[in-house]
């Protein structure tokens, strides 16, 4: 089969990796439109359920992953007048560019053709392929070409935000919440190696205009947001990269939601077909979860229009929930000065129960350790629940061989 990709994001590459793995036979293309080693963003969040289904479906490149990605213990969360808490969890992170260089080195091994600086405008510019894959982000130009078909909603948040890297390194997950004159603002931040944190700055935007950041270039913006969070930021810089090439990074989340995902040979995968609100820290997770699913469906050996049927149902049944969580979360923090007043552990046990699904045990939990001895008891808990899923893996995982159907973890 010959398959385009059309993006070079985690989702494209990692269904290239599949797909070869699947079927070495397979002509695999991917079209990516920035140079090689270049791409926007910091880095990435995920969790055990990520790594879990990466070590299933190709080991060799979820050990990189692992051996590159950074671990975190608790989320901290910080805000004006209130004692510092902190909440029960562990996650992982990772710089994006490390992780697209990761599945890049995977896909050339396994005999993948990555094409860079290839900017696709038309399909007809496409060469010919049995199955085109469009991974082209959240403004897909090939779903905006079939936009009728596709069916694609978007829908803008209210909140204004904006994503930047930082060489204060955090010790993990933290959420700062600062009241200034013109209102609330905050940012999610956590370390992603031993160099550098990303760090997303939020507010309302009555808040965002009062402070004059509708006005200022990006430059200019970073030293205002660097005043903001001075106490946070132990005299280190924001970096915005748009700051090189003028304007500012300063968007409102655009939820877009496809009501179709294939035309033909052609089909949507991660930001084209859906994206989730970065505040549950989910779209690499579920772009590559997508991936897993499409090479599955195309290994499965039934007509292409059956199987990009089945990954488009199989997929739609297991975002929903995430989705409905994202919405809540994000409804949540533009609702946030509604809760400003909260005492602290209140406020904490608020922000995390914003999605709606916090469990009472873990809200004792979270209690539990506003103690510094269960606190670090906790800390113990985890590391040795890491180490045994490490030592597991390797004699649980499996690789998708020769013409052998990848693994239905539905």
């Amino acid at each position: 089969m010959r398959i385009t990709c059309v993006g070079g994001g985690p989702a494209g590459l990692y269904f290239a990796v599949l797909a070869k793995l699947a079927d070495p036979g397979h002509e695999i293309t991917v079209l990516e439109r920035n140079p090689a080693g270049v791409t926007w963003g910091w880095g990435v969040v995920f969790w055990d359920d990520l790594l879990d289904d990466l070590f299933r479906y190709d080991p060799v490149s979820a050990e990189r992953i692992w051996e590159s990605a950074r671990q975190w213990d608790e989320y901290e969360v910080r805000a004006t007048g209130k004692p510092v808490t902190h909440l029960a969890g562990y996650g992982f992170s990772l710089g994006r560019h490390r992780l697209l260089e990761i599945l890049a080195e995977r896909a050339a091994e396994l005999g993948v053709r990555i094409s860079y600086r290839d900017e696709l405008t038309d399909l007809s510019d496409l060469p010919p392929a049995d199955l085109v894959v469009a991974c082209d982000g959240a403004r897909s130009r090939i779903r905006e070409q079939y936009a009728e078909h596709f069916g694609a909603e978007v829908e803008v948040a209210r909140n204004k935000y904006i994503w930047l890297g930082t060489t204060h390194v955090f010790d993990t997950f933290t959420f700062g919440f600062e009241k200034t004159e013109a209102g609330w603002i905050w940012f999610h931040a956590y370390p992603f190696n031993d160099r550098t944190s990303t760090f997303i700055v939020e507010c309302q935007p009555s808040t965002w205009a009062a402070l004059g950041f509708d006005t200022l270039d990006a430059r200019d913006g970073c030293v205002k947001l660097q005043e903001i969070f001075a106490e946070h930021l132990n005299g280190k810089a924001l970096i915005d990269h748009r700051a090189e090439v003028g304007g500012t990074g300063w968007l409102n989340f655009r939820r877009v939601t496809a009501h179709r995902w294939d035309h033909g040979n052609v089909v949507l995968m991660g930001d084209s077909a859906h994206t989730t609100h970065f505040a549950i820290g989910s779209g690499t997770k579920l772009a590559m979860q997508d991936a897993m699913a499409l090479a599955e469906a195309v290994a499965s050996g039934d007509d292409l229009a059956v199987a990009l049927e089945r990954y488009e149902h199989r997929r739609k049944a297991a975002l929903a929930p995430l989705q409905r969580a994202a919405r809540a979360s994000s409804a949540w923090f533009e609702r946030m000065p509604e809760y400003a007043d909260l005492p602290a552990k209140r406020f904490s046990y608020a922000l995390s129960n914003r999605r709606g699904e916090y469990p009472m045990w873990r809200f004792v939990l979270h209690m539990a350790t506003q103690n510094i001895v269960a606190r670090t008891l906790l800390r113990w808990t985890l590391s040795a629940r890491r180490w045994s899923r490490a030592r597991r893996r390797p004699n649980t995982s499996h690789s998708v061989a020769a013409g052998q159907a990848i693994p239905n973890t539905a």
